[in-house]
């Protein structure tokens, strides 16, 4: 052949695997090779980039298609592969080669491209063995971490890097496990946009691909909302990085598109922690880079100068792993400006009707007047688009941001319902939307969501002590294509709304010989309108009905449910429960504590109106005295309950549930202490029917048993700071 007619060119801008364009006659491939001279161990596996694109092809994900792999050093030198060339614009962190109107298109294509990749299965692409399914950020800090110092053992020792790594070795035993073949270098550097398909057409450079976390793929997406001048000047120095981001979707859009294509809660729990391990892991792999410049085998001509950048990309990181561990308790913005609309909202439309709704709800002639009323202001809000708040996915809000919005809410008993964020209808759709099959969703979830039915839920069980949970004895048990679910539950709250139309039933499943006692119960739905379903009575608190809908007993007589009703899977009921309950019991206690400020308001008002002994109630010092501590209680409360919120927001329910517990205990005695003091200034009227207060205090008492008793709580938080303690003291 005529050497004339080959063309070989070197791709320039790659830091890691020379890659070469050749083209014989009419021929293109892309050839990819080991770096030369001495190398990292571990490092440059391009024998595994060609299995998992090969295998990606195969599925059609946009890779390009693999040709050859030779495993013969004697032919080049080292190990290489050719593929196909694929012809197109890289699209580069400048994104120049992408049109404005299709920036931000072009970036979502790349998230909805890697959500493809994180959803796959990686048995079915027969990569179960492609990496280790555990433990993938505290294997990348030890890898990095290595990687780092090899790589520096002949310059001077950066204190920050030290720094860093020893916070990100303090938080990672925070990080929930989650697994997918991840890419592992998943930028605008190695992704191929098509602008005239509007599509992704190939993601290159395969070499960090693994099993891990899929959030850390996406983190590194999203280090260039965060990262230093010096990076972009080194990576793409054509254009204005801040007049690109105006461009595009923000990086809050981004986490709630791919949450959304994922299926996964939002927000992500500990974010600013997977950004600053990818500004980690990016530091070491750029000293790495310099390390071969030093050893003269460096594949980018720009290598030199990679010693500049590592600096402002461990400053970034320990800014950002800083911040990751501040207590935000105040809303955002967005949460704010929601807050002031229920606020206002609420002014305008429902106070001036808030006595005339609960004189209707006194006689049970009149409660479909107060049903009326309730169905005008959710229409009302709904069209104010202040509706399911509570469902962070829905929206936007944090935890600490609605628990701010919640905490307003507990000042009047509508209130929630107004906006479609009362109990039990909240947690439902909360396991509905986290764990529900798209079946459920179709035919439960969004029913619920749009307010057209309400739902009951179904745990706690008249004939057994249900404190603890595992005493249940409602049977779920398989028959055929159904379940026949047999059994008595009480305290379904809303079991007797005419729109409630199912309830969430946990139940035991039949064969439990041998299974762990927490893996023995299931979720399953349950239409009430099925054979077998019946209302034996509704329950009152202190005396109350609760109206208008109230707590109902209910029997379960041999009702067959088709298996596709089940949640999850069998045995998943406590795991389901344990995530429902977490952000459930964080909205219970910040209602309580708006509960708690109006109590505090008629205190005052009270006290300011009467007069004993010669001088005004309020004049007393011991009245004084039991203001004060209400005061105290009430704002230590909503501290604990708002840093529970935070610890939710950054770690997950799971993570959080010392401080879940802690607030379960604290925030309803609270509220049972300050409506007693309420009261007794109130003398006899407090327990009569001119007031609300004896019927707060029911529904305050009631707290302390609902989700859980004290004495369940108190027992959580002691097992957790007793290992605390031994975990701080090393015992």
């Amino acid at each position: 052949m005529d050497e004339n007619s080959i063309l070989i060119n070197k791709f320039e801008g790659g830091q890691s695997n020379p890659t070469y364009y050749i083209k014989v006659a009419d021929k293109e491939v892309v050839l990819r090779r080991k770096p030369f001279g001495q190398l990292l161990k571990g490092a440059h596996q391009i024998e595994r980039e060609y299995r998992v694109m090969n295998q990606l092809g195969s599925v059609s994900f946009p890779v390009p298609r693999m040709l050859h792999l030779c495993e013969d050093d004697s032919i080049i030198g080292s190990h290489f592969f050719l593929m196909e060339c694929v012809h197109g614009d890289v699209i580069n962190l400048s994104m120049e080669k992408i049109a404005d109107a299709q920036k931000r298109s072009c970036l979502l294509q790349v998230v909805e491209t890697l959500s493809k990749l994180h959803n796959f299965d990686v048995d079915a692409l027969n990569l179960s063995d492609f990496g280790r399914k555990s433990n993938y950020c505290k294997r990348v800090l030890t890898t990095w971490s290595k990687q780092y110092y090899s790589s520096t053992t002949d310059q001077p020792e950066l204190p920050e890097m030290t720094e860093l790594i020893q916070r990100l070795e303090g938080d990672v035993g925070n990080i929930v496990d989650m697994t997918s073949l991840i890419h592992g270098d998943y930028s605008l550097m190695n992704i191929m946009y098509n602008s005239d398909e509007n599509r992704v057409s190939a993601v290159l450079d395969w070499e960090l691909s693994t099993i891990g976390n899929p959030l850390m793929d996406f983190a590194y997406l999203c280090m260039f909302y965060h990262a230093p001048s010096e990076y972009f000047m080194m990576n793409d120095p054509s254009g204005n990085i801040q007049e690109i981001i105006k461009k595009l979707p923000t990086e809050d859009e981004l986490i709630r598109y791919y949450c959304k294509l994922r299926r996964i809660p939002y927000p992500i729990q500990n974010w600013n922690f997977f950004l600053a391990l990818n500004f980690f892991k990016l530091s070491s792999i750029i000293q790495g880079v310099y390390s071969r410049h030093l050893k003269g085998n460096a594949s980018s001509s720009s290598a030199e100068f990679m010693k500049y950048l590592v600096p402002p990309m461990v400053k970034t990181a320990l800014n950002l792993i800083k911040s990751s561990t501040e207590m935000i308790l105040s809303p955002s913005n967005r949460g704010q400006r929601v807050l002031d609309q229920v606020k206002n909202f609420l002014k305008i439309h429902v106070d001036p009707k808030e006595f005339e709704f609960a004189k209707y709800l006194e006689k049970e002639e009149t409660v479909p007047k107060a049903a009326e009323l309730m169905l005008q202001w959710r229409e009302e809000a709904r069209q104010a688009n202040l509706w399911n708040l509570f469902l962070p996915d829905v929206s936007g809000l944090t935890n600490v941001d609605y628990s701010h919005v919640a905490e307003y809410l507990g000042r009047s008993a509508p209130y929630s319902t107004v906006f479609n964020c009362n109990a039990p209808d909240t947690g439902n759709m909360e396991v509905l939307h986290m764990y529900g099959s798209e079946y459920q969703q179709e035919k439960w979830l969004k029913p619920l969501m749009r307010g057209e039915i309400s739902s009951a839920f179904c745990m706690t069980e008249p004939d057994t002590a249900s404190s603890d949970a595992t005493n249940m004895q409602l049977t779920i048990i398989e028959e055929g294509d159904n379940y026949i679910v047999n059994g008595r539950k009480w305290w379904s709250t809303g079991a007797g709304n005419p729109t409630c139309k199912f309830g969430i039933v946990m139940g035991k499943m039949a064969s439990t010989n041998g299974v762990p006692k927490h893996q023995q119960h299931s979720m399953i739905v349950v239409p009430f309108d099925t054979p077998g379903v019946k209302i034996v009575r509704m329950l009152q608190v202190f005396g109350y009905h609760d109206l208008p809908y109230g707590h109902g007993e209910l029997l379960f007589d041999q009702v067959r449910v088709p298996k596709q009703n089940l949640i999850l899977g069998e045995g998943r009921g406590f795991e389901i429960a344990q995530g429902r309950l977490g952000p459930g019991r964080i909205h219970h206690c910040m209602r309580a504590i708006g509960l708690a400020e109006r109590c505090l308001e008629y205190f005052v008002r009270r006290t300011l109106e009467r007069k004993t002994f010669g001088k005004r109630i309020i004049e007393h010092q011991v009245v004084q005295h039991q203001l004060a501590e209400c005061r105290i209680a009430i704002d230590q409360s909503r501290l604990l309950t708002l840093h529970c919120a935070s610890a939710i927001d950054k770690y997950g329910a799971k993570e959080a549930r010392k401080q879940i517990a802690m607030i379960k205990v604290a925030v309803p005695r609270m509220l049972c202490d300050v409506i007693d003091k309420t009261i007794q200034v109130h003398g006899g009227a407090g327990v009569s029917q001119d007031f609300p207060l004896a019927q707060w205090y029911a529904f305050a008492r009631t707290l302390r048993l609902a989700d859980g008793p004290d004495e369940v709580h108190l027992g959580t938080v002691a097992k957790s700071e007793i290992r605390d303690q031994i975990r701080k003291s090393k015992l």
